[in-house]
C-alpha cells in the first residue's frame, strides 16, 4: 500500500439521493486511503478516508430512500425533524455551566437562531437567505453569490469535544434556457461519517432545500422556481474501522444480494407515509426524555 501523503480527492454523482450516496460510499471504499483516527480503540482496523464530493443531479428524484443506511423510517424522520424543525434545540447545553453535559449545538439552532457575543438577538440565517433569494428588499439579490448560512463559531467551537461537522450551506439561483429559475444548494462538511451519518444528513438537507424553495416562492410568488442540483462536500469523508465488519455485511452485502431497485425505495408514495405516521411517536419520545431529564 502506498504511503498516505495526500488525502485522496474523490467524486461521485447520481440522479437521486439514493444513487449518489451509494456511489460516494463505494468510491470511498474502493479509492480512499487507510488511516488511524483519534477515536480508535485497541484492535480497530484503520478507517477509510477521502475528501469527497457527491452530486445529486435531481434532489427530488425517486428512489430517494436507500435501505442500506443503518436506520429505519422512524430514525430518518426523527433526524429530519431535528434538523428542519428544531425538536431538540432545547437539549443544548448552557455554555456558562461547566457541569452541563447536554449537546453543544444543534444544526437547526445554528441555522435558524445563530447567536454570537454582541448580538442583540439571534440571527435567523435561513430567513435572511430566503428574503435575499426572493428579492424582497432588492431584486438583484436573487442572483447574488453571497447567499449562505454559516455554522462555525470560532470563539468557542475549537474548544468543544464535538464541534459541528457541518460548516456552511450555499444557495444559488440560476435562470434556465426554458425561462424557469433553478435553486442550487451546496453543503460543506469538515468531517463526516460516510456510512452512519451521511445519508441521513443529506436527506434532511434536501428537505431543508425544499423548505428554502417553498419559502422563497411564498415571499415572491412571481418566481417560477424549481430545483437544481444538490452538492455535498466533505473534507474528511470516512468509514470507521470499528464499523467495517457491519458495513461490509449490511452495505456491501446488500449490494451483492439485491438489485438497485430492491435496495432502494420511493419516499413519495412509499416511506413518506410510514415516516409521517412516526411523527406523533417521535414528539412523545422527546417529551418523555424531557420529563425524565429535567433541566437544572
Amino acid at each position: 500500500m502506498a504511503e498516505n501523503i495526500n488525502v485522496p480527492v474523490l467524486y461521485a454523482e447520481g440522479e437521486g439521493l439514493a444513487e449518489a450516496w451509494e456511489n460516494a460510499v463505494l468510491v470511498l471504499y474502493n479509492d480512499g486511503c487507510r488511516v488511524q483516527t483519534s477515536y480508535d480503540k485497541p484492535g480497530d482496523q484503520p478507517s477509510f478516508e477521502g475528501t469527497v464530493t457527491y452530486v445529486v443531479r435531481n434532489p427530488m428524484a425517486e428512489p430517494m430512500i436507500h435501505m442500506c443506511f443503518p436506520g429505519g423510517p422512524s430514525d430518518l424522520e426523527e433526524y429530519a425533524m431535528e434538523v428542519c424543525e428544531g425538536i431538540k434545540d432545547h437539549w443544548q447545553r448552557d455554555a456558562s455551566d461547566p457541569d452541563d453535559e447536554r449537546w453543544e449545538y444543534t444544526y437547526h439552532a445554528r441555522i435558524f437562531a445563530y447567536d454570537a457575543p454582541g448580538l442583540a438577538k439571534p440571527v435567523n440565517q435561513f430567513e435572511t437567505v430566503a428574503r435575499k433569494l426572493a428579492g424582497v428588499d432588492n431584486p438583484k439579490e436573487t442572483f447574488k453569490r453571497s447567499n449562505q448560512v454559516t455554522l462555525w463559531k470560532p470563539w468557542e467551537d475549537p474548544g468543544w469535544s464535538s464541534p459541528p461537522c457541518l460548516q456552511r450551506m450555499w444557495f444559488r439561483i440560476l435562470p434556465g434556457t426554458d425561462g424557469k429559475l433553478y435553486l442550487n444548494m451546496n453543503v460543506h462538511f469538515r468531517s463526516r461519517d460516510a456510512y452512519d451519518a451521511a445519508y441521513m444528513n443529506s436527506f434532511a438537507f434536501i428537505r431543508l432545500m425544499k423548505m428554502m424553495r417553498d419559502r422563497v416562492v411564498e415571499l415572491n410568488p412571481k418566481l417560477d422556481l424549481h430545483f437544481g442540483r444538490y452538492v455535498d462536500h466533505s473534507d474528511s469523508f470516512h468509514i470507521y474501522g470499528a464499523k467495517l465488519d457491519e458495513f461490509e455485511t449490511r452495505f456491501l452485502g446488500g449490494l451483492e444480494l439485491r438489485s438497485f431497485t430492491e435496495r432502494t425505495a420511493k419516499y413519495e408514495g412509499g416511506w413518506k407515509d410510514m415516516m409521517d405516521e412516526e411523527r406523533p411517536r417521535i414528539i412523545a419520545k422527546v417529551a418523555e426524555y424531557d420529563a425524565t431529564h429535567p433541566r437544572r
